[in-house]
């Protein structure tokens, strides 16, 4: 009886219960390091977007950035925005540094609507760090039918 089983080991497919595995990314999601008290220089972009009958109003918070270093693209369905991000903080006391924090790096949001975009129409606004995209439309074009000689 003891061959027939020894080819089934019950503890080679167990695996360990770990409580606080997946912690540090929650962390992560709110801007935290775990292990510190201190914000990480992580941006991202937050997004609403409502819809009416005859177009999108996009609102997307990138606060801290200049209007220059924000991109937005349009392609049909699918719009993307896109910034640099330099960001530096330093704390001084005399002429010695005491902490110097750097975060140079790229953000990048990108989402698809249900109708293609007029983009000779789309405005957009930046202003105390939320940038505004009006997005009209594209007027869809009704079939036409075709006669057969």
């Amino acid at each position: 009886m003891a061959n027939r089983l020894s080819h089934y080991d019950p503890f080679t497919s167990l695996s360990r219960y770990d409580p606080l595995r997946g912690v540090e990314d929650f962390f992560r999601e709110f801007g935290l390091q775990p292990g510190t008290r201190e914000f990480a220089a992580q941006p991202t972009i937050r997004l609403d977007v409502d819809e009416t009958d005859q177009s999108y109003e996009v609102k997307a918070e990138m606060p801290g950035l200049k209007k220059e270093d924000i991109k937005v693209d349009i392609d049909g369905k699918r719009v993307s925005i896109a910034a640099e991000v330099k960001r530096e903080q330093e704390q001084k006391e005399g002429t010695t540094v005491l902490r110097c924090e750097r975060y140079t790096g790229q953000l990048y949001r990108s989402f698809t609507l249900d109708q293609d975009v007029d983009d000779a129409h789309v405005t957009a606004k930046y202003e105390n760090g939320v940038l505004q995209l009006h997005l009209p439309k594209a007027q869809t074009k009704a079939g036409r039918k075709v006669q057969i000689s």
